[in-house]
């Protein structure tokens, strides 16, 4: 899998930060992100947050069609709407939010993307609509 080119790589924001997830990979149509299971992203039950998932697609499929191979011409996006639906709990100790952009036009795409484990375990899958920003 093409990785994230470091030249593109992004600094970090809070939210990014304090939950500890971050960009793996990064191409046309495609991002991953990933998370690694900690105490502090956990619910009640001991297993991960499902507002964790939803951050991890949302900010999967938003860098999947934002991608534009230029450092000095970054793309930015709004989410319109996201649906999340969860599948499963995760087995391992990694959660990996893959996405993949779908269709769209000039001021709007579409997105879908799942979340699993490093054991394969699907967890989580979900689909938006963005909105280009523009300037």
């Amino acid at each position: 899998m093409t990785q994230t080119d470091p030249i593109l790589a992004e600094q970090g924001y809070a939210l990014q930060s304090h939950l500890g997830y971050r960009l793996t990979a990064w191409r046309s149509d495609f991002a991953q992100v990933e998370q690694p299971v900690s105490d502090h992203i956990l619910n009640r039950q001991g297993l991960p947050h499902g507002g964790v998932h939803a951050v991890l697609l949302d900010t999967a499929m938003g860098y999947a069609g934002c991608f534009t191979g230029d450092a000095a011409r970054m793309q930015m996006c709004l989410t319109l709407s996201m649906t999340v639906n969860f599948v499963s709990r995760p087995r391992g100790q990694m959660l990996i939010a893959t996405a993949r952009r779908v269709g769209g036009g000039a001021s709007t795409f579409f997105a879908e993307g799942e979340v699993a484990d490093e054991l394969g375990e699907v967890v989580a899958r979900g689909t938006g609509v963005f909105r280009y920003r523009k300037g």
